[in-house]
């Protein structure tokens, strides 16, 4: 874990390419007490031994079904798997877990340094407990995340690709039809990849979407959904432009897909 001293910081953005409807903005200066973070999003190993230690079963292995990204599936499953109707490139599928994020017949045996995937927040934040750590406030995420540069788009700067050099893991090409891979992966990279930012955090953008702690309408009185921060491979500026530190989404508490993950954090 990276100790982060905390301090004051310009939260949110109101740039153009943000989304109101998210609630990015207005900018506001935010005091952050001092925290650890990890240095890099949970992995499939260490996962795998919180399962074996404690027997836990993931929400997804009790649904018995998890979505799955369509370049990802056979033609077998693409034939026999629920096609979501509004967004056609997600599939429900039977026996999709974090141990075999495809469905049956998958494997993480090479991805065990890649983020474990299919985790609906209920289980990431009991990982979190059974590690003695926390999931992070979307406060303490971004502070993390801007690695003590302000207002910048990106844990790096304002320029998704300075010098032509990939500093993330999102989509290259055209959404969701063709993927160029130009950053070198089509689905996660490994959880330590690209340069780390100033705070020598790993994949603060991109690779998968990371749960937070709050409620992503904390104003609502009877919320249902938790925010998420960071984006993942399936981001693309013509869909998903959330690969921003400021951007946000959300999902409701039993909710898992192949793009999702997280990290924790711990009190000082």
């Amino acid at each position: 874990m990276v100790y982060i001293s905390g301090g004051d910081f310009l939260m949110g953005t109101d740039d153009e390419e943000g989304f109101p409807s998210d609630r990015e903005g207005p900018v506001r200066n935010v005091k952050v007490e001092p925290f650890y973070i990890d240095n890099h999003t949970v992995t499939n190993k260490e996962f795998k031994q919180f399962v074996e230690e404690t027997n836990y079963q993931t929400v997804a292995e009790k649904f018995g079904w998890s979505f799955v990204f369509h370049e990802f599936l056979t033609l077998e499953q693409l034939n026999n798997e629920k096609q979501l109707q509004d967004v056609p490139w997600w599939y429900a599928v039977r026996d999709a877990f974090w141990y075999q994020p495809e469905g049956s017949g998958s494997t993480i045996e090479q991805r065990l340094d890649h983020p474990v995937l299919h985790v609906s927040w209920h289980d990431a934040n009991t990982f979190c407990e059974w590690a003695g750590k926390r999931l992070p406030t979307e406060i303490e995420w971004e502070f993390a995340a801007r690695g003590g540069l302000e207002q910048k788009k990106y844990p790096w700067g304002d320029e998704l690709t300075p010098d032509e050099k990939h500093y993330c893991n999102i989509w290259q090409g055209k959404f969701p039809q063709y993927n160029s891979k130009e950053d070198g992966y089509l689905g996660t990279a490994p959880a330590k990849s690209f340069p780390p930012n100033n705070y020598g955090l790993y994949n603060m953008s991109g690779n998968v979407w990371e749960w937070c702690s709050d409620w992503f309408n904390k104003d609502m009185e009877h919320s249902t959904q938790k925010s998420m921060r960071g984006g993942s491979y399936l981001c693309h500026k013509s869909y998903c432009n959330r690969y921003r530190v400021a951007a946000r989404s959300s999902n409701t508490m039993d909710s898992s897909s192949g793009n999702i993950g997280f990290r924790c954090v711990s009190d000082v």
